[in-house]
């Protein structure tokens, strides 16, 4: 189990001198960090630069560049609570001005990319830059489902990627993060996930979007989507939550002004046919559990949508915000053992889906269905609301 601190004292007094920028970069094959160092090396010439890898930068044919080695950690998503402490232990070492996280695949992003993250933050534009990904219609789906519309709704932040893999902070972000994830650590949970977009919100922090283009999405070292989307959906209900008293609370989401790169064109169709039999499975299979998270305006919506035929299935917009909204609160309260409740949302997940592979198909643009469905969301913030304060109001 990682633990927090994982650079040495001797390493951290042999190593220490100013650093305009550290680069903190996830472990990754030994190809892609050396695709990195040449992009920072061609992007930063010049520049007091400093790396910090659990990967071994041996052989490197950028020597100029300095690496400072970190320990590796276990986690199941590539960026986990103890790299925070470390990127900001470093930082603090070496009289940082900010610090740019990598994640695995970071080798697939452009040095033009690299440097614009790094410059707006460096520039004073914002205290956390965050990448706007071009990925494929069929990518980052649990993003566009669950993370995307629920912080665009709650924390009123038009973010498209808010748990984002590759990021610039300013020192001050990198603090509050370091601070946020000390205390995973302290509890000892150092792998446990930290939400950058919803800490900056909270401490009202400024966040900057830039368009990166297309990125690789690494590939998990689980396989399995059922425990990753239990994984990730599990820790932003928590981080929800813990952010309760803000987000209920009023706020206006700024209107949006720029323009970002278009998705690629999708690879092929999807048989959509297995996950709406997997809805309807589930449909007669969970009654006794949903019965117990979902509100009865819910479970009458799912029923009209179980005799649906794949070819016009569609998961309504209002009636999704809904769902994800009520296993919200189902979290909070604990109403069923929450691995059993996570689980429980993933036919659930997969309609949508099918759905939201329909529509596109049907000609309309992914991006237009993923900012309605983050639209209801939005439209039915004051159903979370009093759904959260006044639970049992809803239960008949």
């Amino acid at each position: 189990m990682a633990t927090a601190n994982t650079i040495s004292s001797d390493q951290a007094t042999a190593t220490a001198a100013r650093a305009d920028l550290v680069v903190f970069i996830a472990p990754m094959p030994p190809e892609q960090l050396e695709s990195i160092l040449g992009n920072l090396a061609l992007e930063f010439r010049g520049e007091e630069l400093l790396v910090a890898t659990a990967n071994d930068p041996a052989g490197t044919a950028y020597a100029e560049i300095r690496v400072l080695p970190v320990q590796s950690t276990n986690a199941v998503w590539p960026i986990a609570a103890v790299d925070f402490v470390n990127a900001l232990h470093v930082a603090k070492e070496n009289e940082a001005k900010a610090v740019l996280v990598l994640g695995p695949g970071a080798d697939s992003l452009s040095a033009a990319a690299l440097r614009g993250m790094v410059n707006s933050v460096a520039e004073s534009k914002s205290d956390l830059a965050v990448p706007h990904y071009s990925l494929p219609v069929n990518a980052g789906l649990v993003n566009s489902a669950i993370i995307y519309p629920l912080t665009r709704a709650l924390f009123a932040s038009r973010v498209r990627y808010p748990l984002s893999i590759d990021m610039a902070l300013s020192l001050r972000m990198a603090e509050r993060l370091g601070s946020t994830a000390q205390k995973f650590v302290n509890q000892n949970q150092p792998d446990a996930i930290v939400w950058p977009v919803s800490e900056a919100m909270v401490a009202g922090l400024s966040i900057d979007e830039v368009d990166v283009g297309t990125r690789e999405l690494p590939q998990p070292a689980e396989p399995n989507i059922n425990a990753i989307l239990s994984l990730v959906t599990g820790s932003l209900f928590a981080d929800i939550e813990a952010k309760a008293a803000f987000w209920q609370r009023p706020r206006r989401l700024l209107p949006e002004h720029r323009s970002f790169s278009p998705m690629p064109a999708a690879e092929g169709a999807v048989d959509i046919a297995p996950m709406v039999e997997a809805f309807r499975l589930a449909f007669t299979n969970l009654q006794e559990i949903w019965g117990l998270v979902l509100a009865p305006n819910s479970l009458l919506g799912l029923k009209r949508l179980s005799v649906v035929e794949p070819a016009t299935f569609r998961m309504p917009e209002t009636l999704w915000a809904r769902v994800v909204f009520d296993f919200l609160v189902a979290y909070r309260l604990r109403t069923i053992n929450r691995g059993h409740l996570l689980g429980a949302l993933i036919p659930l997940y997969l309609a949508w889906v099918a759905g939201h592979l329909n529509v596109v198909s049907s000609g309309t643009d992914a991006e237009v269905h993923v900012e309605a469905v983050a639209a209801a969301f939005e439209s039915e913030k004051q159903y979370i609301v009093s759904r959260w304060r006044w639970p049992d109001r809803f239960n008949s």
